[in-house]
């Protein structure tokens, strides 16, 4: 029978099973190991993480960037949580969350918010 090795390592508690947070743009990508060869202990590294395509977005509205707008306060708008930026970058498919609100005028999608 085979043994998962990421499975061995969180169950010896290697790696955290939990990594991160619930509201964390990472919460439920799952975690692999790198190795250079077969004898190497590896390292835990996460797994790429896809971010969902527009048509797939359903828009709560359309916000006008203006003069003090910030990601992590149109987060905080919508959402009530800061930390959930990157909802609104993914959103808007920029890697940058700093482009969302870097040009006066732009339109910046601000999806539903979670589990809506």
């Amino acid at each position: 029978m085979s043994v998962d090795p990421i499975q061995a390592l969180i169950d010896a508690g290697a790696i955290p099973s939990e990594t991160f947070g619930p509201d964390s743009r990472y919460a439920g990508v799952p975690l692999a190991l790198y190795r250079r060869h077969p004898d190497d202990e590896g390292v835990p590294f996460v797994r790429r993480r896809f971010i969902p395509q527009r048509r797939e977005v359903t828009a709560m509205v359309e916000h006008t960037v203006r003069s003090g707008d910030r990601p992590d306060l149109l987060a905080a708008m919508a959402f009530g949580n800061p930390e959930l930026y990157w909802r609104i970058a993914d959103a808007n498919a920029v890697t940058d969350p700093l482009e969302l609100t870097d040009e006066l005028g732009e339109h910046v999608i601000i999806p539903n918010p979670p589990g809506f």
